[in-house]
C-alpha cells in the first residue's frame, strides 16, 4: 500500500458520496484516487456538491478501471451486489459497502463481508478486507442496546426514532421536498423497517437465544440530518447500575459517549459521535441515542472502518465539531 491510502468513491453524487468526499479530502492518511458517477461523468465534483467549491478541482469519472487501494461503495441498495458481480476488482483492493446488500451474515456473493459496527466487533474489522457498513437507524438502535445484549439482559424491545430528510437519499420524492417536510412529521414502515434484520442479527450474536420482538416505528422529521432514537424494555437494573454497565462497555470506544443529561440532535450533527442518555421509569430502562445519519450513520462510520482496516488510529480524520449553534 502506498504512503497514503488511495481511495475510490463509487457513486459520488449522492448525500453519502458527498460526505465521503468531504471527509477524505481532510483525511491526513488518505487521498482520493477517483470519484465515480455514471450520471455526472466529466463534471466538476463541486458542481454537484456545492459545499466543496474551493476545496477540490476533481471531476467525476465514468471509468472504474483506475488504480485504488480501497473502494467506498456509496451506491443504492442492490447496485453494490450487481457491481461486484460484474466488475473484476483485484483481490487486494479493500471494499467498504454503504448499501444494505451485504449486511446480514451469509449474504450471497463472491466476497465475505464483515458487519462494520466497531463497538461490536472492532478486531474482526481490523482483520478483514471487506466491510458492510451498518444502516443509520441500525447504528443508533444497536448502540443503545449492545451493553444489555452483552450481559444477556434483553427482553422485548420497543423503539421509536425520527430521522432527517437526508436519510431518504437525494432522490426527489414527495416526502423529501421542503414544502412537505418543513414543520411536518409522519410515521412510515411501521414494524417493518429494512434495518430490523441486521439489528436482530447483531443482538442474537451477543445474546444467543434472544427471540423477543423488536418493535420499531420510524418517523420522518422536518429537519435535514440527524437521528433521535428512544428504546425501552423491562429491566431489573437500577439506573446507576445501567449507567455503570454502559460506561464500562463503551470505555475505549472514541465515538460513543454516555451523557448525564438529556441529549439532542444538534450535539452530534456534523460529527461521528453517538450520545446516549439513560432513564428508569416504571420498571423499564429507557435508552435515548442520537447521531448524524450521514456520518456515524453512513460515511463517517465507513471512514472509521477504513482506519481500522488500514491500521490507523480509529479516530483519524474524524475529529469534527458539531453545528450546535
Amino acid at each position: 500500500m502506498s504512503a497514503k491510502i488511495k481511495v475510490a468513491v463509487i457513486g459520488g453524487a449522492g448525500f453519502t458520496g458527498g460526505e465521503m468526499i468531504r471527509l477524505l479530502l481532510g483525511h491526513p492518511a488518505a487521498e482520493l484516487a477517483f470519484v465515480h458517477s455514471r450520471s455526472h461523468a466529466g463534471q466538476p465534483v463541486h458542481q454537484v456538491h456545492g459545499d466543496l467549491f474551493g476545496d477540490t478541482d476533481l471531476q467525476f469519472t465514468g471509468d472504474q478501471g483506475l488504480d485504488a487501494d480501497l473502494w467506498m461503495l456509496c451506491l443504492g441498495h442492490g447496485e453494490s451486489r450487481q457491481l461486484l458481480d460484474h466488475t473484476n476488482i483485484p483481490d487486494q483492493v479493500k471494499i467498504i459497502d454503504l448499501s444494505q446488500d451485504f449486511r446480514t451474515e451469509g449474504a450471497p456473493g463472491k466476497r465475505h463481508f464483515i458487519y462494520g459496527l466497531p463497538e461490536w466487533q472492532r478486531d474482526r474489522i481490523r482483520d478483514t478486507g471487506h466491510v458492510a457498513n451498518p444502516g443509520c437507524f441500525a447504528t443508533a438502535i444497536l448502540l443503545g442496546l449492545l451493553p444489555l445484549a452483552f450481559r444477556g439482559l434483553l427482553k422485548e424491545v420497543h423503539t421509536t426514532g425520527i430521522t432527517g430528510s437526508t436519510g431518504a437519499g437525494s432522490r426527489m420524492l414527495d416526502s423529501t421536498q421542503f414544502h412537505w417536510r418543513s414543520g411536518n412529521v409522519n410515521a412510515y414502515k411501521t414494524l417493518s423497517h429494512q434495518h430490523l434484520g441486521e439489528i436482530r442479527m447483531v443482538l442474537e450474536s451477543l445474546q444467543p437465544g434472544f427471540r423477543e420482538p423488536l418493535n420499531f416505528i420510524p418517523w420522518r422529521g422536518g429537519f435535514t440530518r440527524g437521528i433521535f432514537v428512544s428504546s425501552y424494555l423491562q429491566a431489573d437494573l437500577t439506573l446507576e447500575q445501567a449507567r455503570d454497565l454502559y460506561r464500562e462497555y463503551y470505555a475505549g470506544h472514541p465515538f460513543t459517549h454516555v451523557s448525564d443529561r438529556m441529549v439532542d440532535i444538534k450535539q452530534v450533527v456534523n460529527t461521528n459521535k453517538v450520545l446516549i442518555f439513560l432513564e428508569k421509569a416504571e420498571g423499564k430502562i429507557v435508552i435515548h441515542s442520537v447521531l448524524d445519519n450521514l456520518l456515524k450513520g453512513a460515511s463517517g462510520q465507513a471512514v472509521q472502518n477504513m482506519n481500522l482496516m488500514c491500521g490507523l488510529p480509529e479516530e483519524t480524520g474524524l475529529r469534527l465539531k458539531s453545528t450546535a449553534f
